[in-house]
């Protein structure tokens, strides 16, 4: 019997094994060409970070200076630690943003979503990067009476109304269930901003909001009033696509860098620090104000922002800190007007009359914009604003030994973040007899600043609201 044909086909079905194994493990192999591309590959290949963010406050809204937001900020860091473009698709409700998920091409949906355990199961969550808590935030015109809830037992008989699809449903429903009387009503039509306004008006007693979007909405519906946490704490973090994981730990490796380099505390630092210096009576004058006395002086406002390349809602921001923009102003150390200018002060701009209100926001705004060119070299981009209207409140004296303080006790001297930690310092003693000038109430330029930027981010608001007024919204995906 002749062997060689079985001979041959053993060698046949060898060589097919070998073949098969072969490029079996190429397809899997890390580097070879046929190897599936992992979202990341993606991302980096198309040269684009897909991104839905909730168009809101708390995550991403355009501002004068362009696109803004806590959320916005950092997904833009991270999109150019990978070198591409941050490419966003704007939803207006929660239940619209985790409409996108699954959607061919996006990378990331951001929405301010907590991790609560019902989304753990329906979603792939990357790194958490904020920590908050749901409160019951109520119109603050009920404080003081029996109304006012100050637990969950007390929200019995009142109007509370929350977002579909929102974490708040679940806080709600498990309560419920648990044997509670709350008459909750849930709407896909407004976002939990749109319901915290409706409670500012008094339109809905109450609503469920968390933490950071309560505290970052606050100073534009004064009328709200939280009145009781009604979660533990919860971690906010960004839905990833299925099978990501190589994009995942990529961003928990990015998310520790940014943490680490102080970067995270500088963002939130612009977003959020205002809080402390909330005042409930002052933010409510504001408003007033805006309506019975800015309309008189805007247009000087506006002249000197176009002069000096300033923005005028600056401008108004910081003539409101100075004089509640009273033109006749005076303080007891003598410093007049608009802007209230020092007499030695007005002479060198060239004010002959610091009740004139023109001559003063312009002798004002010239001496502000002298202040932030004498910003030292080092501190970049708004930190510059900070450090120069610190010094327009304080002396530029007091910000260079804050500085030079700062650097001591290991701080960075550049960033406005880690000197408002210092500027209280040079109030006591151990700390100022060292400085070359001296004492100085260091608590009060970080107030200044705080204050100003929190009257110029209402008059922003105001100002998108009533531009949205005379054009219609563009509903369609915006690259930045």
């Amino acid at each position: 019997m002749n062997k060689f044909p079985y001979l041959g086909m053993y060698i046949f079905l060898a060589l097919s094994f070998f073949v098969f194994g072969w490029l079996s493990h190429s397809a899997y192999e890390p580097g070879n060409r046929i190897a599936k591309k992992t979202v990341l590959d993606k991302i980096k290949e198309r040269k684009t970070l897909n991104v839905v963010l909730l168009n809101a406050p708390s995550t991403y809204f355009i501002g004068p200076d362009g696109p803004s937001g806590f959320e916005y900020d950092l997904l833009n860091a991270y999109a150019m630690s990978l070198g591409v473009e941050l490419k966003i698709t704007p939803a207006h409700t929660v239940k619209e943003a985790l409409e996108y998920i699954g959607k061919e091409d996006i990378d990331i949906v951001s929405a301010s979503l907590t991790k609560t355990p019902r989304r753990k199961e329906l979603y792939n969550f990357g790194p958490s990067y904020f920590e908050v808590q749901e409160q019951v935030v109520c119109y603050r015109g009920m404080l003081g009476t029996s109304k006012f809830p100050r637990d969950v037992e007390d929200l019995e008989g009142l109007e509370i109304v929350v977002g579909e699809n929102t974490s708040y449903f679940e806080t709600v429903e498990s309560l419920v269930n648990d044997g509670f009387d709350i008459n909750v009503s849930v709407t896909s039509e407004y976002s939990t901003e749109e319901l915290l306004e409706m409670v500012s008006n008094h339109q809905i007693d109450c609503t469920i909001a968390d933490s950071n979007i309560y505290s970052i909405n606050l100073k534009y519906f004064p009328d709200i009033a939280m009145a009781f946490s009604i979660s533990g704490r919860e971690q906010l973090a960004w839905i990833l696509p299925k099978n990501s994981e190589k994009l995942e730990a990529n961003m928990y490796s990015w998310l520790n860098n940014f943490v680490q380099t102080g970067k995270m505390t500088r963002v939130k630092d612009h977003y959020y620090s205002y809080v402390l210096f909330f005042d409930y009576y002052n933010t409510k004058m504001f408003y007033k104000r805006i309506e019975s006395r800015l309309p008189k002086y805007e247009k000087y406002f506006k002249n000197a922002a176009t002069r000096f390349g300033v923005p005028w809602t600056l401008l108004a921001a910081v003539s409101y800190q100075e004089s509640h923009w009273n033109p006749k102003a005076k303080s007891f150390t003598g410093v007049r007007g608009m802007m209230m200018l020092t007499l030695h002060t007005a002479k060198l701009l060239g004010v002959k009359n610091r009740l004139d209100p023109e001559q003063s926001i312009t002798g004002g705004t010239r001496h502000l914009k002298q202040m932030i060119k004498n910003v030292p070299d080092g501190v970049e981009g708004e930190d510059r604003l900070k450090y120069a209207l610190a010094a327009y409140n304080v002396g530029g004296g007091h910000i260079q030994d804050a500085m030079t303080l700062a650097k001591k006790l290991g701080l960075n001297q550049y960033v406005w973040s880690d000197l408002k930690i210092v500027l209280p310092l040079l109030s006591q003693k151990r700390y100022y007899k060292t400085l070359k000038f001296g004492y100085a109430r260091g608590s009060e330029p970080v107030k200044y600043v705080e204050a100003i930027y929190n009257y110029k981010s209402i008059l922003e608001k105001i100002v998108e609201g009533q531009e949205k007024e005379t054009q219609e919204p563009d509903e369609n995906n915006t690259t930045h």
